[in-house]
This record gives structure tokens, sequence and C-alpha cells, in this order.
């Protein structure tokens, strides 16, 4: 099999990390498309006999890290408060809801590396090389990213932990 069709093939793990990533399907689309138009241009630097999903997840989140800075230079701040998660009683709809929402909220490092150890069921180690990262550090986003979602579904917020120091 040939990349081209092994690149088609991982067109709905792609667009299921996307989604999950920046949170609306039209946005995910779009992320979706440019990452694949940028694998195909790229296609010759990628390594024959190296996994190709870590491959296009790597291209993928550098599409999206692009999009976010150049989002930031051109976008005012936002002064006000972004709501806290609320458990709903209406059932198991609501509280997905509220699960996007907590991992909207987090910070794009963790979000990324909770998605792809979680959604993507990547390794450490896979998850390590397509960010460029090293392992500890996914260990540690991957960590206080579930510490923080766990606190933003019980509706604490996002309370930094202070230690006592004598």
């Amino acid at each position: 099999m040939n990349e081209a069709q092994r690149l088609i093939e991982l067109i709905p793990r792609l667009r299921r990390y996307a989604r999950a990533l920046v949170g609306d399907r039209a946005s995910a689309d779009d992320l979706v498309q440019d990452t694949l138009e940028r694998a195909w241009m790229k296609l010759h630097l990628y390594r024959r006999g190296t996994d190709l999903r870590a491959w296009l997840f790597t291209v993928m989140h550098n599409v999206h890290v692009n999009k976010v800075r150049s989002a930031r230079a051109t976008d005012p701040l936002e002064d006000e408060m972004p709501e806290l998660a609320q458990r709903g009683a209406q059932g198991d709809a609501l509280m997905v809801r509220d699960l996007e929402r907590s991992i909207a909220r987090l910070p794009a490092e963790q979000r990324a590396v909770l998605l792809l150890v979680t959604l993507e069921e990547m390794s450490y180690e896979q998850v390590a090389r397509t960010l460029g990262i090293p392992i500890g550090t996914v260990m540690s986003r991957l960590s206080r990213a579930r510490e923080k979602l766990r606190a933003l579904m019980l509706g604490q917020g996002a309370a930094a932990k202070l230690k006592v120091v004598k």
C-alpha cells in the first residue's frame, strides 16, 4: 500500500483528533484539510518504515500551533472569565458537553498530550516523538491536564495548590 492510500485511511483519526483539539466541526475539517495539504506537499520528507500516523499527527500539531499563534497576534485578548463547568442533571449528554468545554479550557500543550494519549491511544513515547518533547514532559503535562480536568469537571475551577513552607 502506498503512502497516498495510507493518508486516506487515516483521515477519520485525523478528523477525530482535530475535532477534539479545536472544538467545532468546521474548524476541525479546515485543520484536517490544511494538515493533509501540508503532508502531501512534504510527503518526500516522510521516512518510509516509520509510523505514518505519528508523522501526520506531528504535521497536524504544527499546523494547529501555527494557526493559534497567528490568531493570537491579530485577536484582542478577552477580559471576561470563561464560565465554569457545571454538572448537568439531564444525564450523559450534558456531561459530555461539560467535558468538551473543560478540555477546551486546558492549556494547548496539556490538551494535545491528553488527547493523543486518551483519544488516540498513543504511548508516551509516540506522543513525545509526535510533539517533539521529552517523555518526562509528556508525563507531567498529562498529569497536570488530568488534575485540572478533574477540578473543572467538579466545578472547582483552576485553583492553584499552595504548599506551606516553614
